[in-house]
């Protein structure tokens, strides 16, 4: 009896911890494939690579354990960094100063990346159309307005401050990128397990209509999640723009893949009322390691994508088999 005990308890340890052991084999099996993968650099690199899917996953974390999807985040990145860089770039001729040109600019687009997060959820609540839906057909209109906006071609001649900004290391050491994502990995984490706004996440996509019999203003906090998930969705791509001294209309294609994949790998449920930000940073760092693993191995960027797609596929596939065994 203390025998099945002990075997049950080390499979319950082993499949909660099962997306730690996945980190800890990639980062083994590419430590040996892919040379100087484990090297200061290496690591600095994976840094920054998952700064930026890392950011939009903390956004598609309250959405999805809301039961919702948002799959406009890489499209609003992409729009954002490019009325950003518009902005900056007009007073930057205006006024000749790097430092206003910066702030308005900034500001500008995570106001604008904001406000397509409460239109992103108002039409959800309020005119009751499914998110994947809305969220679709908002990544069509992003996609189109910055190339509208940007005419198909890259924002250049920005402030050179700018890019030193956006390439600052802390202490020397640390990309501004990587410390901006983990404060708002922290942050996520205190509005998630301590604040209202995270109970009610994890009380709507539980269960949606026990929350409007419990009085919770449902429709209201909808479109605060989905708020919060443009806003970190702007706030990647002023990153992006900072980090390449460039508005980019490529900006953020298919990351919204990535922001998925990273979500439901940490321990989401795409069912709803289920996920954690520990468990979301788990989970880009699962990507930003098979990713730069198979970059430092010359795999081509087409197989990439089909790698995280696989992975996102068989974590849904996982995610099902839970939610019937729960049922």
């Amino acid at each position: 009896m203390d025998f099945g005990f002990n075997s049950l308890k080390m499979k319950s340890l082993f499949t909660q911890y099962l997306k730690h052991w996945i980190l800890l084999i990639l980062m083994a099996f590419f430590a040996i494939a892919a040379p100087g993968f484990l090297s200061v650099a290496g690591m600095k690199n994976l840094a920054v690579y998952t700064a930026i899917p890392l950011i939009l996953a903390l956004g598609q974390t309250f959405v999805i354990i809301s039961g919702g999807i948002d799959l406009s985040v890489g499209a609003i990145l992409g729009l954002c960094g490019v009325v950003s860089a518009l902005i900056l770039k007009e007073i930057w001729i205006l006024t000749e100063s790097a430092a206003l040109s910066i702030s308005i600019g900034m500001l500008c687009g995570l106001f604008f990346g904001t406000m397509i997060g409460v239109l992103n959820g108002a039409i959800i609540a309020k005119l009751k159309v499914p998110a994947f839906v809305v969220t679709l057909g908002m990544l069509g209109i992003c996609r189109g307005a910055t190339y509208v906006l940007s005419s198909g071609h890259s924002i250049i001649q920005l402030p050179p401050s700018l890019g030193q900004a956006g390439n600052y290391q802390i202490f020397g050491i640390m990309p501004v990128s990587v410390f901006i994502a983990i404060l708002l990995a922290l942050l996520s984490y205190f509005i998630l397990s301590k604040t209202r706004l995270g109970r009610y996440t994890y009380s709507i996509g539980g269960n949606r209509q026990a929350s409007l019999r419990a009085g919770v203003p449902v429709d209201r906090y909808v479109i605060k999640i989905y708020a919060l998930s443009g806003f970190m969705a702007a706030f990647a791509g002023i990153l992006v723009l900072a980090r390449f001294a460039t508005g980019s209309p490529l900006a953020g294609m298919n990351d919204e893949l990535d922001s998925i994949a990273a979500v439901v790998i940490g321990g989401a449920s795409l069912f709803g009322g289920v996920g954690s930000i520990s468990g979301t940073v788990i989970g880009a760092l699962i990507i930003g390691v098979l990713l730069v693993g198979l970059v430092i191995l010359n795999v081509p960027a087409y197989w990439q994508m089909i790698v995280v797609g696989g992975i996102l596929i068989i974590a849904v596939f996982i995610d099902n088999m839970r939610h019937r065994r729960q049922s």
